[in-house]
Order: structure tokens, then sequence, then C-alpha cells
């Protein structure tokens, strides 16, 4: 007859068990804890690294209007706007130097859903626009999804930019759904990463200076049309010309330096000089 656990071994015999019992319930609910504490690091590392996809605008031809109202800014406002405050500028660098056709070039790499090449465009636009003429501008706004968003903006994509001074090749590398949109020759995508680091925007300034991110707030932009921004670029007393206009007084003081002060008359505007001071 088999022993009872009221027995001194019965009650060993009993006491094992309870204890495997314990072990295995404990063994089960460490099991469980790991479990969904893995379950849980896998969301967070998902979560992390997973890039949202930008909500896409649509674009279209820039108004003549807006494109007009972007090269016209009077040579007063740009005097008295000069050099700006809480902006930046372009950052000298001692890069071979870029050229197109025995011209100075300059590049931008961009994308349509950003929201700081959003606003850093109608600043390089607007130098530019002072060097020489844009056809097939586009308007588009930047993600909806993303800071500062649905910032009203130009779009380069498949514009073109005729000047005797210089030569402007813009790639707008991603749309707004950050899909692949236009291809980056080796050399500009080289600059872009080794100097820009990636970043959008990037501005290489014929090799002798470059922009990487925006240049001033884009919230200033918030809630305007492309119509309203151009208009206040003649406005030396509203917020976005004051912004705008001394990016832009900055990057043509640089070019000035690429051009040989010409044309003369816009590398020796007063507000281009006092620019020409404020680049690192």
């Amino acid at each position: 007859m088999p022993e009872q656990p009221n027995t001194r071994r019965g009650r060993v015999e009993a006491m094992r068990k309870r204890e495997q019992a314990k072990q295995r319930r404990r063994t089960s609910a460490l099991v469980a804890v790991g479990t969904a504490v893995a379950i849980v690091i896998v969301f967070v590392i998902v979560g992390a690294t997973t890039k949202s996809t930008p909500k896409a605008a649509a674009t279209s031809p820039a108004n003549a209007s807006v494109v007009a109202a972007l090269a016209a800014v009077p040579e007063s406002v740009i005097n008295t706007v000069g050099a700006g405050s809480g902006v930046t500028g372009p950052t000298s660098t001692s890069g071979a130097k870029l050229t197109s056709d025995g011209k100075p070039r300059v590049a931008y790499v961009g994308a349509e859903y950003c929201p700081y090449c959003a606003a850093e465009r109608w600043a390089l636009a607007q130098a530019l626009s002072r060097f020489g003429t844009f056809s097939g501008l586009g308007t588009t706004t930047s993600s909806s999804t993303d800071v500062y968003p649905s910032t009203a903006t130009l779009d380069f994509h498949g514009s073109t930019y005729t000047s005797p001074y210089l030569v402007f090749t813009p790639y707008e590398e991603e749309d707004g759904s950050a899909q692949p949109l236009d291809t980056v020759p080796a050399d500009i995508a080289a600059l872009h990463t080794t100097i820009g680091g990636g970043t959008y925007p990037f501005v290489d300034l014929g090799g002798t200076a470059y922009i990487k991110g925006a240049s001033y707030d884009p919230a200033l932009l918030k809630g305007l049309t492309q119509a309203q921004i151009a208009q206040a670029l003649s406005d030396p007393s509203s917020p976005v010309a004051k912004a705008v206009i001394a990016v832009a007084n900055r990057i043509t003081a640089q070019l000035c330096t690429l051009t040989g002060n010409q044309p003369a008359n816009v590398c020796s505007a007063s507000g281009v000089t006092a620019a020409a001071s404020a680049t690192s």
C-alpha cells in the first residue's frame, strides 16, 4: 500500500510536487512577461524606424502674376531690408569650383513634400531672378502631414532658367509622396552627401558656398497663398519680406563673387553690399 501524505515520506513527496508546480507557474509567468516585453520592443522599434508617408499636394504651373512679382521686387525694398536679422545665409566652403558651360553653376536638391524646401525656394528663386529668367516654374504646397503643414511654395521640377551670368540646375529628388522624381547626377549627389549631409534643401553656390536646411523660419509663411507671399515681398515692413529678401540678399552677395559683380546694378545695391558682410 502506498504511503499517505501524512506520513513523513508522503509529506516530503507532497512538498516536492508543490515546489515543482510553483516552479512551473513561475516559468510560465516569466515566459509570458518576456513575450510581452519582446512585443513592446518590436512595436517601439517599428515605430521609431518607420517613416510615415507624406501626404502629396497637387502641383500646377505658377501664375504669371506670381512669377512677375517674384522678379519685380523694387531695389528700395532690397536696400531697406539689407542683411536682415534672425536669418542665416550661405556658408563658405573651399571645394572645387562648380561650373557649367563656362559659367558658375548653382545646384539645388530638394523634395516637393519638404517644408524647409518650401521656404527656401522663395529666397533662392528671388535671388536668381536678379541674374536671369525662370520659365516653367510650378507651384505646390509642402506635405499636410509634416511640420509646417501645407506651406505654399514654388516648384522647380520641370522649370528652366536662362541667364548670361549663371547656370541653375535644380533637382526635386522626391515628389509630394516621397517617391523618386528628378535624378540627381553623381557630382551633385556627392556634394549633397558630403557637404549637405543629405539634408533637404541643399544648395551649392558655384562650389564656393552652400546652404543646407531653411535659412529662415517657415512658420512665417503659415496660412499664406503663393500670391500673398509674392505680393508681400514688395512690402519691406512685412515679416515675409524681412526674412525672404534678407536671405535673397545674402545669396545675391555670394553670387556676385562668382559673376565678377555683374550685373553691376544688382551687385552694387546697398542691401546686397550690406548682406555681403553677413555671409560666413
